[in-house]
C-alpha cells in the first residue's frame, strides 16, 4: 500500500497550534480526510481524524460530550470527571476514526504528510497560489439548464363509478385573481350590477 497523493489546507492563524488540515490517498483509490498537522513541542506531528467521545445522561438518556457540565437535552448537571484516563493519566476525550495499527505505517504517513506540508508552505508564497484540498469534484454541480423539466404523469385509478384522473400540482404559485387588462374598468360589474368603483357598503342608506 502506497500513499499516492497528499493534499494540504493551510491555516492562517499563527497563534493556533493547528497548522493545517490534510487528506491522503492510498493506491489512487481510497481517500482519508481531515487529518490534522499540529505544532508540538518537538516539531509538527500528524493527528488522525477523530470524533468526540460521549456518554448518556443518567436522567434522560441523551448523549453528551464528556466535557459537558450539563445535559444538552434536560439541563441536569452531569458529573465532572466522567472520561477514562490513558496510560499517561490524561482524560481520553476523542477516539480516532481511522488510524495506523503499527509504527511502520504511522512513520510512513507522518514523514510524507510533513514533507507535503513544508512544500505547501513554500507554494503558498508564490503569486496565484490556489489550495487544492477541497478540489475532489463533489462540490461541482451540473448546470441547471442541462436538465429538462420532468412533469409527473397524472394518477389514474378506477372504482365503481368509473375511471378517475388526478392531475399533478402545477409548479409555481398562481397570482391573484384580476380582470384582463384590455377590459375597461367601467365595464366591470359586480354580482348585483354595481360599478366596480363604488365603495364598500354603497346603497345601504
Amino acid at each position: 500500500m502506497e500513499i499516492t497523493e497528499v493534499r494540504i489546507k493551510l491555516m492562517n492563524d499563527p497563534q493556533e497550534r493547528l497548522q493545517a488540515f490534510c487528506s491522503i490517498t492510498f493506491d489512487s483509490c481510497f481517500v482519508i480526510r481531515d487529518l490534522k498537522i499540529i505544532e508540538g513541542t518537538k516539531g509538527s506531528f500528524v493527528a488522525m481524524p477523530s470524533r468526540k467521545l460521549m456518554d448518556r445522561c443518567p436522567h434522560c438518556g441523551m448523549k453528551n460530550h464528556l466535557r459537558s457540565m450539563h445535559c444538552n437535552q434536560c439541563g441536569s448537571r452531569l458529573p465532572e470527571f466522567r472520561a477514562n484516563k490513558d496510560d499517561d493519566g490524561r482524560a481520553k476525550l476523542y477516539a480516532d476514526i481511522a488510524h495506523p495499527i503499527n509504527s511502520r505505517c504511522r512513520e510512513m504517513i507522518q514523514s510524507q504528510v510533513i514533507k507535503a506540508f513544508h512544500e505547501e508552505v513554500e507554494r503558498a508564497k508564490l503569486p496565484g497560489y490556489i489550495c487544492t484540498y477541497d478540489d475532489y469534484g463533489e462540490d461541482n454541480f451540473a448546470d441547471p439548464y442541462d436538465y429538462e423539466e420532468i412533469r409527473p404523469a397524472p394518477a389514474v385509478f378506477q372504482n365503481q363509478q368509473g375511471t378517475h384522473r388526478i392531475d399533478p400540482v402545477e409548479n409555481g404559485q398562481a397570482g391573484p385573481h384580476k380582470a384582463p387588462a384590455d377590459i375597461p374598468r367601467e365595464m366591470i360589474r359586480g354580482r348585483h350590477g354595481e360599478a366596480a368603483e363604488e365603495g364598500f357598503g354603497t346603497g345601504i342608506l
